[in-house]
């Protein structure tokens, strides 16, 4: 039954993403600007423009070059890079690494620091853990991430001398991008966890453990929190995706390379294919997170398989 449910999901995603490359490819097109304005020299010909514009493609209608990016891509193809003169490939798994690794991290330290909290916030009786939680949860959700990034690299790079401010090279760069991107992740998991732990608590089974004599460690541990896990573990799974997503202008705050360096850099220059390319993994991972959060709800409760079907 889950491998039937699984099927129908990853299936569904075909059609998706057909849908998301097509607004995609429309949406880059429409920016002003062309990659050859960065190939011509100054003084160049409208001859020469021509024939550039027709080397790459560019002269065609949007529906062929669509139909054309679309038909290599079903090849594994992600095209040539127009400025850069690279495959569209390489460049992505050249970079696709630093943004695994910095996204990776940024996950951990957000679901470990936010059940944690959030955990805290509904066992500790405290008007000041509710006041201080409360608080870290409207922060973590309002303050942008580029903005943090600056509070940060102000802070501990430039004024305490902590931490690099900018580069790939060790542990030590990985902390402030880690700890800026996991910031909000941390308010949304926190706030999740808190939720689902207090409506746990208003179940009627929990009244029947306590009168049982059970601990409140063993209530809370082998009771209330896999009962809360749901919904915790659904708003993990999307945050796969939107966390790759938020690492776009992290990295490029921080100069580290990865796909947001990679991105920003191309869409500087109108390189179309490898905006496309880069957006398009971006998009991926969105998808991706939301099909193992649709797949984690479904093996973790039944009744989820039988409402989706």
């Amino acid at each position: 039954m889950l491998l039937r449910y699984a099927g129908q999901r990853i299936l569904m995603l075909i059609p998706v993403s057909i849908c998301i490359s097509l607004v995609i490819f429309m949406i880059v097109h429409m920016l002003p600007g062309d990659p050859i304005d960065n190939l011509l020299r100054i003084g160049s010909s409208p001859q020469e423009r021509a024939l550039m514009t027709a080397k790459y493609g560019l002269d065609q209608s949007l529906f062929s070059q669509y139909l054309l990016w679309m038909g290599a891509m079903f090849q594994g193809d992600f095209g040539q890079a127009i400025v850069l003169r690279r495959p569209v490939a390489d460049l992505i798994s050249q970079n696709l690494p630093y943004s695994l690794t910095l996204g990776a991290l940024a996950f951990a330290f957000s679901s470990v620091v936010g059940m944690l909290l959030g955990t805290l916030s509904t066992v500790v009786k405290s008007p000041m853990m509710e006041r201080f939680v409360r608080g870290f949860i409207l922060l973590g959700s309002t303050v942008p991430s580029f903005w943090l990034a600056l509070l940060m690299i102000l802070a501990f790079a430039v004024t305490l001398d902590w931490f690099p401010v900018s580069g790939a090279k060790g542990w030590e760069s990985l902390v402030l991008p880690v700890l800026t991107i996991g910031f909000g992740g941390v308010a949304l998991v926190a706030r999740v966890t808190r939720v689902a732990l207090m409506d746990a608590k208003r179940e009627d089974f929990v009244m029947l453990l306590h009168a049982k004599g059970l601990a409140p460690s063993v209530i809370l541990w082998r009771h209330l929190f896999p009962h809360a896990l749901l919904p915790v573990v659904t708003i993990l799974a999307l945050r796969i995706g939107w966390i790759l997503g938020g690492a776009v202008t992290v990295e490029f705050v921080f100069g580290r390379p990865g796909l947001g360096s990679l991105l920003i850099r191309a869409l500087g220059q109108r390189d179309y294919p490898v905006v496309q390319g880069c957006l398009l993994m971006l998009a991926l991972a969105v998808m991706l997170g939301t099909l193992i959060g649709d797949l984690a709800q479904a093996s973790m409760d039944p009744r989820v398989r039988e409402a989706k079907k």
